[in-house]
C-alpha cells in the first residue's frame, strides 16, 4: 500500500515538474543553496573556520545558479558546479554532504539526461577531482586518508546511481505507454478490419441471394409468359414455382440482413444457414426455370465446417445463376468430389454463350459474381478458377478444405500472402 502511494506521489510530482519546469528548478536551486550555505559554515570541533567566509557563499551561489540551466546544458552546469565545489574545498571548507549538495544535484541531473558513456566520463572526472581536493585540503587533516577518500566518493556516487535508476524508470514508463498506445491502435485497426470483412461478407450474401433469385424469377416469369397461350397448365405450375422462388428470396434476405439486428430483438429466430444439403432445392428451382441440372458425387461425403458448407453452397448457387443469366445452355452439371482433406466442386455447361461479361470478369467492374466466388473460396483457405472450356461452354472449379484455414489479411502496400 505504501509503495503504491509513493509511486502515486512520485508520478504527481513528475507531472507537476513537467508542467512547471522553471519553478521546480528555482525551488531546487534555493534548497541546494541553503544546504551549501549551511555546509560552508560547518567546521570540526576546535577548528577555525576559513578566512574567506563570503567567498564560499559566493561560490555556492554561482554553482546553484548554473544548475538552473541543467535541462538545456547538463554538462556545462555540472562542470561549473564541480569547479566551484573544488575551489571551495581547496580553500579549506569542510567536505560534508551539505557542501557537496550542489555538485550532487548536478551529477543526478546529468545522469538522468545523458547516456552511460557521458555519465561515466563526466561523473568519474568530477568524483576524482573532488576526492583529490578533499585529500589535500587542510580541513581534513584530522581524518585518515581512507576516510578522506571514501567519504566524497560515496556521497558523489549516490546521485549517479539514483539518476540512472530514474532514467531506467522513465524509459520503462515510456515503453509501457508506447505498448499501450500500440495495443490501442492495433485494436482499432483490427476492429476496422473486422467491420470491413463483415461488410464485405454481407455484400456478397446480398449479391448471391438477390442475383440468384431474381435471375430465376425472371426466367420463370418469361417462360410462363411464353406458355400462357400454348400450355396454360404448365404456365400455372411455373407461376406457382415463381411464388416459391420469391418466398425463398425473402427468407434468405431476412436471414442475411438479420445479422444487423440487436441481440435483444424480440423477432422470431432466423432460418438455418444454407448448405450443400439444400442443393436439391436449388436444383429444383433451376429446373423450374428451364435449366436441367445434373449432380454427381464422388467419394464418401465428409463432415464440413459450417463456414465451408455455406461457401460451397453460395459458389454453386452463383455458378448456376451465371449459367441462367449469361450462357446459351439448357443444361448444367455439378460434380462434388470429396477427398481426405478437401472438397472439389465443378460446375460446367455446354452453352455456346459465356457465363461471364464480355471482358474479363476480374477486370470488369460489372462482373462481381465471379469476384465474389473467388473471395469466398479464399476466405476459408480455398481457391477458385473459372474460364471457357476448349470443347465449348464454361467451367467453374473450386477446391475447398473440409476445415477452414483462415486467410492472412493482406496489408496495404505489402506482398500478397
Amino acid at each position: 500500500m505504501s509503495i503504491s502511494l509513493d509511486r502515486r506521489y512520485a508520478d504527481r510530482l513528475e507531472e507537476f515538474s513537467e508542467s512547471h519546469p522553471f519553478l521546480i528548478d528555482l525551488v531546487m536551486a534555493a534548497m541546494l543553496m541553503a544546504c551549501a550555505t549551511l555546509g560552508s559554515a560547518l567546521t570540526l570541533p576546535g577548528a577555525d573556520p576559513p578566512d574567506q567566509d563570503n567567498v564560499g557563499v559566493a561560490l555556492m551561489g554561482v554553482s546553484c545558479l548554473a544548475l538552473l540551466k541543467h535541462r538545456a546544458h547538463p554538462r556545462t552546469a555540472l562542470v561549473i558546479t564541480a569547479l566551484c565545489t573544488i575551489v571551495a574545498v581547496s580553500l579549506g571548507y569542510l567536505v560534508t554532504p551539505l557542501l557537496l549538495a550542489p555538485v550532487m544535484g548536478g551529477l543526478y541531473w546529468l545522469s538522468t539526461q545523458t547516456d552511460r558513456n557521458t555519465t561515466r566520463v563526466y561523473g568519474l572526472t568530477t568524483i576524482g577531482a573532488t576526492t583529490l581536493a578533499a585529500v589535500f585540503t587542510d580541513s581534513m587533516d584530522h581524518f585518515s586518508l581512507l576516510i578522506r577518500t571514501i567519504g566524497p566518493v560515496f556521497w558523489l556516487l549516490l546521485p549517479l546511481a539514483a539518476g540512472k535508476a530514474t532514467q531506467v524508470r522513465r524509459a520503462y514508463l515510456k515503453s509501457v505507454q508506447a505498448r499501450a498506445e500500440h495495443a490501442e491502435r492495433t485494436r482499432e485497426e483490427e476492429a476496422r478490419l473486422r467491420v470491413a470483412e463483415e461488410r464485405m461478407r454481407i455484400a456478397r450474401d446480398l449479391h448471391d441471394v438477390v442475383a440468384h433469385h431474381l435471375a430465376l424469377a425472371n426466367a420463370q416469369a418469361g417462360t410462363a409468359a411464353h406458355l400462357t397461350r400454348v400450355d396454360p397448365e404448365q404456365a400455372h405450375r411455373i407461376l406457382t414455382d415463381l411464388t416459391a422462388t420469391t418466398s425463398s428470396a425473402l427468407r434468405e434476405l431476412k436471414a442475411t440482413v438479420g445479422v444487423l439486428r440487436q441481440p435483444d430483438d424480440p423477432e422470431a429466430p432466423l432460418a438455418p444457414t444454407p448448405g450443400l444439403h439444400q442443393l436439391s432445392d436449388l436444383v429444383a428451382a433451376c429446373e423450374s426455370a428451364g435449366l436441367t441440372v445434373t449432380m454427381t458425387t464422388e467419394g464418401p461425403p465428409g463432415p464440413l465446417d459450417p463456414g465451408v458448407d455455406l461457401t460451397a453452397y453460395r459458389i454453386v448457387q452463383e455458378a448456376l445463376t451465371n449459367v441462367s443469366k449469361h450462357a446459351d445452355a439448357d443444361a448444367a452439371r455439378i460434380r462434388l468430389a470429396y477427398r481426405e482433406s478437401h472438397l472439389t466442386i465443378t460446375v460446367t455447361d455446354d452453352g455456346g454463350g459465356t457465363t461471364a461479361p464480355p471482358t474479363s470478369v476480374f477486370d470488369n467492374c460489372r462482373g462481381f459474381g465471379l469476384i465474389g466466388m473467388r473471395e469466398r473460396a479464399q476466405s476459408v483457405g480455398g481457391a477458385l478458377s473459372a474460364g471457357h472450356r476448349p470443347e465449348g461452354g464454361f467451367e467453374v472449379t473450386t477446391d475447398l478444405p473440409l476445415r477452414p484455414r483462415p486467410r492472412i489479411p493482406q496489408l496495404e502496400g505489402g506482398p500478397t500472402p
